[in-house]
């Protein structure tokens, strides 16, 4: 399933291209009708991309496996989890590109979606598409129907108004206001940490995590949830626009609220080195097995796009 297990390099590359084809086999294909719809919503997940969020499935997976699991059907649930968490995230960006919310003409190094197709219409409706694809996904999970439902939960919530829809919507609200890092830590564990801390927990759930795996995962994703909205407030003052693969300085022009705004370039800086160190902590109980969530939060938080 997994390259040699010391080179993460080699690892993370693998489970992006494998996650990659396990979304273009998911997706409809574009000979089917309604084609452009299909054609948009493969552009939007097949495009270049990270895939933190699926890496950090499969990472807490090989974290948590339960001894008794049976590994086919283990990592079938870890491949339609890393694909759900995939699809709801580029729904999220195709809306946040629209001009009635971010009004953004690029996205990872590409045109966005609703700028490719000259459409705003049909970017909203490839959006809409891929949510309940993301769910029919996890409903086909060859695992216990319990471990479904719980997985479904956590993904709905983590998408909904108490999560990455709740955040957007604080966000929407905060334009030109002066917030408390308390206020921004809330609107971000929302927005950002709530779908990126349920792919941790996703992986730990459809692996058949113990309770004991369970907690630290929930601490780690915690941690790294704030962590990669922390690099991102970062990384919009300190890179440019073809190193992001965006709009560098959008957050400034707009008027919002980041951590760099509040606590300045060095206090971010801080903030994110503590919450590596929780994140990490949060592991130990899980021991060798968690490597790979080790090595993902050095990725997140030295990442540069």
């Amino acid at each position: 399933m997994s390259a040699t297990a010391g080179n993460f390099d080699a690892w993370l590359s693998d489970r992006v291209d494998h996650v990659s084809a396990v979304l273009g086999e998911l997706l409809p294909p574009v000979e089917d009708d309604p084609a452009r719809l299909h054609e948009a919503m493969r552009y939007a997940v097949l495009g270049p991309g990270k895939r933190v969020r699926a890496a950090l499935v499969y990472a807490a997976g090989e974290a948590s496996r339960a001894p008794n699991g049976t590994a086919a059907s283990q990592d079938l649930a870890l491949d339609a989890a890393a694909a759900a968490v995939e699809l709801i995230h580029a729904y999220s960006l195709i809306h946040d590109d629209l001009p009635c919310m971010d009004d953004d003409d690029l996205r990872r190094g590409r045109p966005t979606v609703h700028r490719q197709f000259d459409d705003e219409a049909l970017a909203m409706l490839a959006g809409d598409a891929l949510q309940p694809l993301a769910f029919d996904c996890l409903a086909q999970m060859p695992i216990a129907p319990a471990l479904t439902v719980q997985a479904v939960q956590l993904l709905a919530r983590a998408a909904g108004s108490d999560g990455m829809v709740g955040g957007q919507a604080i966000d929407c609200a905060s334009v030109g206001r002066t917030l408390r890092v308390e206020a921004l830590q809330h609107m971000h564990r929302m927005k950002t940490g709530a779908l990126l801390e349920a792919s941790v927990l996703l992986g730990g759930v459809v692996a058949g995590a113990s309770s004991t795996a369970r907690a630290g995962l929930e601490s780690y994703a915690s941690a790294m949830g704030l962590a990669f909205q922390v690099v991102d407030d970062i990384l919009d003052v300190t890179a440019d626009s073809a190193t992001l693969g965006k709009t560098a300085g959008k957050d400034a022009a707009q008027g919002k609220p980041t951590y760099v705004s509040i606590m300045g370039l060095e206090g971010s800086r801080e903030l994110l080195a503590s919450l590596r160190e929780q994140a990490c902590a949060a592991l130990l109980p899980l021991g060798p097995s968690a490597c790979r969530l080790r090595e993902m939060a050095d990725y997140i938080i030295g990442r540069s796009h």
